[in-house]
């Protein structure tokens, strides 16, 4: 299952943040919405989460419409935001847990899920440990479990790398790469860093709020490296 957006537009005031965006992230891809700071990958990423929402344009996420069917949508979405959300003061297991419970997963059925997604992500071992004890690539790590305790079909990933270092980073894209050719899921991974973008990822390139192009890496960049294609297709003229 894919998620679909078409012509999705949005507006801050007078200031238009997001222009007619259409693009598809597609089942078992990982899709890098690529772009600089400043391009409306923060706002798109709040209308795909319904933090806020526009009139204008249609978001699918699984074959739901989040306009009409919100819930559903939603249900079939996983979401790793930009700022860390962990409660420090419990444990992995018990952030896990109460956000299984928030889903309506207990018991039995949540200690299996949360075990399996923590396994994917090579966390079970620290499951009891607190979360502020952990460095900030293994709290990212826990965040991806968390956010796949509800079988989601969609994930989404809003600049999951920040702040963290070069191995960390490497690790976490790593993982999400494994996950989405295991196990099907959709991803939509936004980035600035074009060394998070394999050859055969797809690309969604977004700049001052529009769509510039579309497709796998390699067949975007030609001849050029991907930095270098990006930095091209970005930086204003000297």
């Amino acid at each position: 299952m894919s998620l679909k957006v078409s012509d999705l537009s949005f507006s801050y005031g007078p200031k238009r943040a997001l222009d007619a965006v259409t693009f598809e992230a597609r089942s078992g891809k990982f899709t890098a919405l690529l772009g600089p700071n400043g391009a409306g990958k923060s706002t798109l990423f709040g209308l795909l989460t319904r933090l806020f929402t526009s009139p204008q344009g249609v978001i699918e996420v699984a074959g739901q419409d989040l306009r009409s069917a919100p819930r559903a949508a939603l249900a079939q979405m996983g979401i790793v935001f930009q700022q860390q959300t962990l409660d420090l003061d419990l444990t992995v297991r018990q952030n896990l847990t109460y956000f299984a419970a928030l889903h309506g997963l207990s018991g039995r059925d949540a200690r299996t899920r949360i075990d399996a997604a923590l396994d994917r992500l090579s966390m079970l071992e620290r499951a009891h440990e607190k979360a502020r004890a952990l460095n900030g690539g293994h709290r990212r790590r826990a965040e991806i479990a968390r956010a796949l305790i509800h079988q989601p079909k969609v994930l989404l990933l809003d600049e999951p790398t920040v702040g963290l270092d070069a191995a960390a980073r490497a690790a976490i894209t790593t993982h999400v790469h494994d996950l989405t050719q295991d196990h099907a899921l959709t991803v939509l991974w936004a980035t600035h860093l074009t060394d998070e973008v394999l050859p055969d990822d797809d690309v969604v390139l977004l700049h001052q709020g529009r769509i510039r192009a579309t497709g796998p890496a390699q067949d975007l960049c030609g001849t050029q490296t991907l930095k270098d294609w990006f930095l091209s297709q970005t930086q204003a003229p000297a």
